[in-house]
């Protein structure tokens, strides 16, 4: 099963971040990383660019608002993820709960990621996504 690790911080632990040397920084999660991949078990991972380089689209009105970051009101933000191929969600916990990024106001939210199998196979759209997927490797 894929699993996918959001990470997520608040303003206040980004900026405690801070002070922390990047060369050490990478360090750490390099070897997390290792480890990750050791077991077999990383498919992807990314990290994010700065929240004030984004946009957000709002598709409460028509036509769809587009608006600049930051983002005042957000609480926490989405600085990057993994994805991982485990066995079960409780797996999927035990390698969060390994991350070198902790400290208050630092979370990991896990969120299963569906298959295509999941869907109806006899939809035309799944149909055509399902080739795809398998003309570009991904099946």
């Amino acid at each position: 099963m894929k699993y996918m690790l959001i990470m997520r911080a608040t303003d206040e632990a980004f900026a405690g971040m801070a002070d922390t040397d990047f060369g050490e920084m990478i360090e750490t999660v390099g070897r997390y990383n290792e480890e990750m991949i050791r077991a077999g078990v990383l498919l992807a991972a990314e990290g994010l660019d700065d929240a004030a380089e984004g946009v957000v689209v709002d598709y409460s009105s028509e036509p769809p608002v587009v608006t600049d970051g930051p983002y005042g009101e957000t609480k926490e933000l989405f600085g990057g993820f993994y994805i991982l191929n485990v066995s079960s969600k409780q797996e999927a916990v035990e390698w969060a709960k390994r991350s070198p990024m902790t400290g208050p106001g630092f979370k990991t939210e896990i969120r299963r990621v569906t298959t295509i199998d999941e869907f109806p196979q006899d939809n035309e759209w799944v149909k055509k996504e399902r080739a795809w997927r398998e003309a570009t490797g991904q099946l």
